[in-house]
């Protein structure tokens, strides 16, 4: 067959498959038909060949023709291989192979495309990975489906790797079909206005999408107006797409929205916009990446009639012919709802209006760029052929994220010195340099990494030299005539060559990264493609023809609202004042709870709460009161005051509206989260109604509920049920009336009350209330709306237990694609086991405990396997709760065990990015049901989600729901000689054997003693009824000791001053008092024939109105005594060592004081002033007794006694002081009185605005005071804490058949669960 033959049948294959493929696309069939096969051998081109038989024509898939495929001269990565497909075409897959018969192919390629042979762009997936993998031996054919297809005209493949024992050799084919497409040009000054007729009718959902290219970062695409004022403008602004959405007759924030998408927008590539809208929030689309916009009620509906494309012609009079924000460029594909508007446009419908020169293609200016990527990259020119010129001019444009790099490196021949252009800080800066020394530095410009083109000359004139930035609108630094600069034959750009010894080029500073174009030398524009052709200068490392600039913050992979800057390779996320931290602000900083606080021994205050960890809902501040026996978390509202309701003009109702320090989502998590919520509710009345009327319909309701919308109507009142329509009485059948379900409902005349509890969270919290009976004559009311009250984490203590190895829990998949982290704590005694395990086709996701002492975490998103150890050092299967928080995200892997230091692995700068997972989830074994967990798995969450490992558990065998055994953990939280005791969902401290009260009995139990204050404590009664119980309460009368340990803390400014006192049936006693020296005195009496032996301490001026720690410890004739922080002062007993038939304890005034000493009797009638504090003899507490339990038998209390907080300054506790929330009445109670309000107000704006700034001031100085009182005192405790360990004293019990003096078993319990 002759040639002509052959090239007329290729014309009808390709006219055939032209016409097929354009069935194939608009008839949405595949798209997959072969574009290459049927080619002329015109249509291919490369950057050499070896011969004429392995030239780019023989490049077809499966042919023999030549020399059975291409092969470039050398094989090295500047070779390349390019395709002409005849017109722009939809591209889906592309496939390789071999050169026939040969050991020639590729194991690794690029793919780059382009519309016009020029201005390559590089094909990326959407993991951002660049590299095509090749071949493994010339024959097999590779194809490649392509996950986003291309739209294109020229295709171009650049070998990356080759068999190593052969050369580069390729044959290919790429499939897809014809690309039909509707374009209009505009040059700046021209634009097109569409006028929308007949006039389209409101829908519900509108659309706008369209392509653009275009050289310029700014311009009008597209402006859209209705006629109620409505406007939509879509604009390029700084190479980004800017949508605007307005009422153009208002000027208020609430009627404007204003997104901004993309980035890099001007690099004359076509980029896909859409704009839809449904209902009240629009999706805005640029190329791959949709952001959802809330947008306000009243802009919902466009009603647009009028569209202007290119320009805004809607304001025309005011705009000139050629504006800066008109668009220069091309748009594709213009469709409104469906409509294509370039179409009309074309077909010259009447509703089109053109402006300018409109013209339907798309005529593409060419600027070869040049992209320098990385340390090794440059580019060498010859300079000025003639240095008797005099002068010099260098011209370039570059785009960089970089703050420094070396921009421009010339010879100076007549200074027998170097210069260099370059940029740092930002700014460029040009250096002269001679002999080690500076002799000329100016710099101009800012900013200048933003990733925009910025344009810079150099010119040396008449010796006056000139570097400008932004020629126009940017900046420029002179140099005065004393330093005429001339360059020499080497001008090197963006860095220097690796081999280079000569001073012709050397860079001190870092490597250009980013992109050039418009090189000039004298005026004259450098031919970069000659360049690429070698046929002018000198390259390395350079990607000629195209700009391979990333937005690595478009979009950003910061969450959180966290800031994302960026260098060429990498990206950073500024995390400060998010509230959450890693490499991508993705996990919080914040417990989830008050629970979580108060496990870690924190005391009520003000913290952060993050409901849902790393999720979407932001981290709130919120009160935890932990003195009560469950953890609340307290969310306040902006009036929780009782306030008062009279009569107003003009008003049939009084309503009043409640708006919570935390959002609706925030609110609605915690609920959900909790176990149990409560809000108090109450209404004070006289002659005013709250629910009940003669036709059935309630005078007040309130509205409660979560979510979005308004809320519900509530008709019950706190303390009823709902729907009841009741109130607590009602319920209760109590009510003042029985005729009526309230007491306000009675009508009198007197003051009553309906009060309650609000419990059931399905319709909390209380949004607003009305009350409807307030206008009557003589009618008066007052309401009262408590905080929402939360408690029960239920997620905190969510545990399963694994008895086997084979045994696990299912989940569905987990989704982390980008970033995902997995928290949970663990307890067991085997060496190793996988917790979780959750696979995918390639990747996988496993976290293990890999030995006794080390965790493993490890995952694989498809750049192979990459694992995180932590080595503990110490056995992790000690039973014990153990923490263990993962994380991964695009840029790093994560882990961290308890408080250990986080172990961090760093991922590929241009790799795989989306974990895809498609199997269940597995916790506690794997799917192989190898390496199984035996042991407790707790509170485990995945991106902020808890998982329900107990209701899993239920219907699961070998796993049971729940994990007891907490103490061996959280046991030392209980402090001060608390108990710790198991629960089944956590623990509690038993505070009976402490001195201490609170949740961890770290809470000081303190009083103020007046003159007549006493408290006596009896420790045996020898008359006992025969009919009580052989309890605990009184010891035997014989009770002997041989050994005390006491300790309190008292501060007084008394002297002398008697503190505490024990007596004896025998005469004997034990006395503890400050002397008039304001020294401390022990007296021991322990022979009644003999006087008390005196043991005086060193340290002065106790009576200083200061707090002073005392602990005394005996054992036998030894006694130890220690105050505060000093050291230690020891004694002995001459006398007998036995303290026979202890009688009492007394503290503050003795009454019978007839067995005592002259002098010590004088001393116990005076009585003590002042205060005592954490009162302790061997396992009793007086002081705890008399204050928490003061009917106890043991104690008799005379006079005044307060509890106060003089001992709260020995804490170490930063926190604001414990505040404990009360009822502020009882239901069913009826009064004359009128209820005490704290104002005569329903202005709830105010009253929030009081409240904030009160509980801002209050926590702000409960803050300051408790950190200057636990410097002053911590240290204090850190000793007192000494002075209780064994071998300072021992800690002994009486010796009698009584174990305990200590009171009842039904003492105060602060339960932690």
């Amino acid at each position: 067959m002759d040639l002509w033959s052959k090239i007329v049948r290729g014309i009808i294959a390709h006219v055939a498959l032209l016409l097929f493929s354009s069935y194939g696309a608009t008839g949405e069939e595949v798209c997959d038909s072969p574009l290459v096969s049927n080619l002329l051998p015109s249509s291919f081109r490369s950057s050499s060949h070896l011969s004429n038989s392995h030239g780019p024509g023989y490049a077809k898939l499966n042919r023999r023709e030549g020399a059975g495929g291409w092969s470039p001269l050398s094989s090295d990565r500047y070779q390349w291989l390019e395709v002409d497909l005849g017109g722009r075409t939809q591209i889906t897959a592309v496939a390789t192979q071999g050169r026939y018969g040969s050991s020639d192919w590729l194991t690794a390629y690029l793919l780059m495309f382009s519309d016009t042979g020029h201005n390559w762009k590089q094909y990326r997936q959407e993991d951002g990975i660049e590299v095509f993998p090749g071949n493994s031996n010339a024959d097999s054919v590779v194809q490649y489906k392509l996950q986003q297809p291309v739209i294109a005209r020229y295709l171009r493949l650049i070998p990356l790797d080759w068999n190593p024992n052969g050369r580069i050799g390729l044959r290919l084919e790429t499939f897809g079909c014809l690309y039909h497409s509707d374009v209009v040009s505009f040059d700046g000054g021209s634009s097109l206005l569409y006028r929308m007729s007949p006039r389209p009718r409101q829908m519900t959902r509108e659309s706008i999408s369209l392509k653009f290219k275009t050289l310029r970062n700014s311009g009008i695409l597209l402006h859209a107006q209705g006629q109620s004022g409505h406007s939509l403008t879509l604009e390029l602004e700084g190479g980004k797409l800017l949508l605007q959405l307005r009422q153009v007759r208002s000027s208020s924030p609430d009627l404007q929205r204003r997104v901004s998408l993309g980035s890099l927008l001007d690099d004359q590539h076509w980029h896909h916009v859409a704009v839809e809208r449904h209902n009240t929030h629009l999706n805005l689309t640029v190329d791959r990446s949709t952001q959802w916009v809330q947008i306000p009620a009243r802009l919902t509906h466009w009603d647009l009639d009028q569209l202007s494309v290119g320009a805004d012609q809607l304001h025309g009079s005011q705009m000139s012919v050629i504006s800066n924000r008109n668009f220069h460029g091309c748009l594709e594909n213009l469709l409104y709802n469906g409509l294509s508007l370039i179409d009309l446009a074309k077909q010259n419908d009447q509703r089109v209006t053109g402006k300018g020169n409109v013209t339907f293609s798309c005529a593409e200016p060419v600027f070869v760029a040049v992209t320098f990527t990385g340390p090794r990259s440059f580019l060498w020119l010859q300079g000025a052929t003639d240095p008797s010129s005099g002068g010099v001019s260098v011209g370039l444009q570059f785009r960089t994220w970089n703050k420094a790099g070396l921009l421009l490196t010339f010879d100076l021949p007549k200074q027998e010195g170097l210069g260099w252009l370059y940029l740092s800080m930002a700014r460029v800066h040009l250096q002269i340099y001679k002999a080690g020394k500076v002799l000329l530095e100016l710099s101009t410009g800012s900013g200048l990494n933003d990733g925009q083109w910025h344009s810079v000359e150099l010119s040396s004139r008449r010796g006056r030299l000139t570097i400008t930035v932004d020629a126009g609108e940017g900046a420029s630094a002179h140099a005065g005539p004393s330093l005429p600069v001339t360059t020499g034959s080497h001008l090197f750009f963006g860095g220097c060559p690796a081999d280079e010894t000569s001073h012709e080029c050397r860079n001190p500073f870092n490597a250009f990264q980013g992109c050039m174009r418009l090189l000039t030398l004298d005026n004259r524009l450098v031919d970069l493609i000659l360049v690429q052709q070698r046929l002018l200068g000198n390259y390395s490392h350079l990607q000629i023809d195209m700009c391979g600039i990333i937005d690595r913050c478009s979009p950003s992979h910061c969450e959180h609202a966290g800031s994302c800057s960026q260098s060429w390779r990498t990206f950073h996320c500024n995390c400060s004042s998010s509230g959450y931290g890693g490499a991508t602000c993705h996990s919080s900083m914040y417990e989830q709870s008050c629970e979580a606080y108060k496990h870690k021994g924190n005391v009520s205050g003000f913290y952060y709460i993050d409901v849902d960890g790393s999720g979407p809902i932001r981290p709130q501040l919120i009160y935890c009161n932990m003195t009560e026996e469950e953890t609340w978390m307290v969310i306040q509202h902006n009036n929780t005051e009782l306030t008062s309701v009279r009569p107003s003009p003009g008003r049939n109702q009084h309503s009043v509206h409640f708006d919570y320090a935390s959002e609706e989502e925030q609110l609605a998590a915690i609920i959900n989260q909790s176990q149990h919520c409560e809000q108090e509710l109450v209404y004070h009345c006289r002659k005013s109604r709250l629910l009940n009327t003669p036709e059935g319909s309630p005078f007040s309701w309130w509205v409660g509920g979560q979510g979005p919308g308004p809320g519900q109507v509530q008709t019950y009142w706190g303390g009823a049920l709902p729907g009841s329509q009741q109130c607590a009485c009602g319920l209760q059948e109590n009510c003042v009336d029985p005729k009526h379900y309230c007491n306000c409902d009675a009508d009198r005349n007197e003051w009553t009350n309906d009060s309650g509890l609000l419990t059931h969270k399905e319709t909390l919290p209380v949004r607003s209330v009305v009350l409807g009976d307030v206008q009557r004559p003589g009618s008066e009311g007052a309401y009262r709306v408590g905080p929402l009250r939360c408690h029960g984490d239920k997620n905190f203590w969510n545990a399963a237990f694994f008895d086997k190895e084979t045994s696990y829990l299912h989940f569905p998949t987990f989704h982390g694609e980008l970033s995902a982290d997995i928290s949970f704590l663990f307890k067991t005694t085997a060496t190793s086991g996988v917790f979780l395990e959750n696979l995918g086709i390639k990747d996988f996701i496993r976290i293990e405990l890999s030995s006794s002492s080390e965790i493993l975490f490890s995952f694989d998103v498809g750049n192979g396997p990459l694992e995180v150890r932590v080595e503990a050092g110490v056995p992790l299967n000690d039973n014990r709760w153990h923490r263990v928080r993962a994380e991964r995200n695009v840029k790093e892997a994560s882990l961290r065990l308890d408080e250990l230091p986080v172990a961090t692995q760093e991922a590929p700068a241009d790799g795989h990015i989306h974990l895809q997972l498609n199997s269940q989830l597995f916790i506690g074994g794997t799917a192989s049901r190898q390496k199984g967990f035996r042991g407790c798995i707790r509170s485990l969450q995945l991106n902020g989600v808890t998982l329900d490992l107990e209701q899993r558990a239920r219907i699961t065998p070998g796993v049971r729901p729940g994990c007891p055994g907490h103490c061996s953990s959280y046991g030392s939280l209980c402090q001060n000689r608390g108990h710790c005791v198991e629960r089944s969902n956590g623990f509690s401290c038993d505070c009976g054997l402490s001195a201490y009260t609170g949740a961890f009995c770290n809470r000081e139990v303190s009083a103020s003693f007046k003159s007549g204050t006493s408290v006596s404590y009896t420790l045996t009664e020898p008359n006992r009824n025969s009919s009580a119980p052989s309890s605990s309460i009184y010891s035997d009368f014989d009770l002997t000791l041989r050994a005390e340990n006491i300790s309190l803390s008292f501060k007084t400014s008394q002297s002398p001053a008697l503190l505490l006192y024990i007596s004896s049936y025998y005469r004997e006693y034990l006395a503890l008092l400050v002397s008039e020296h304001d020294k401390l005195e022990v007296r021991y009496r322990l022979d009644s024939s003999r006087d008390a032996e005196v043991l005086k301490s060193r340290q002065r001026n106790l009576a200083d109105g200061q707090l002073h720690t005392v602990t005394i410890s005996r054992l036998a004739d030894a006694v130890s005594v220690q105050i505060d922080q000093n050291p230690r002062q020891h004694f002995n007993l001459t006398s007998d060592v036995e303290f026979n038939a202890i009688k009492s304890l007394v503290l503050g005034k003795v009454h019978k004081s007839g067995e005592l000493d002259p002098e010590l009797a004088r001393l116990a009638s005076l009585g003590f002033t002042g205060c005592l504090s954490s009162v302790h003899f061997n396992s009793i507490s007086p002081l705890k007794a008399a204050l928490l339990q003061p009917d106890f038998s043991p104690v008799v209390i005379t006079g005044p006694l307060v509890q106060s907080n003089c001992g709260f300054s020995t804490s170490a506790n930063p926190y604001p002081a414990e505040t404990t929330h009360h009822l502020s009445g009882q239901a069913g109670s009826v009064g004359t009185g009128q209820p005490l309000v704290n104002a005569i107000r329903s202005d709830s704006a105010l009253i929030g605005g009081v409240i904030a700034v009160v509980v801002f001031v209050t926590a702000s100085a409960l803050a300051i005071m408790a950190r200057f009182l636990y410097r002053r005192k911590g240290a204090f405790q850190r000793q007192d804490v000494k002075g209780t360990k064994p071998e300072d004293g021992p800690e002994l019990p009486f010796n009698s058949q009584a174990d305990s003096l200590d009171v009842p078993s039904n003492n105060q319990k602060e339960y932690f669960i």
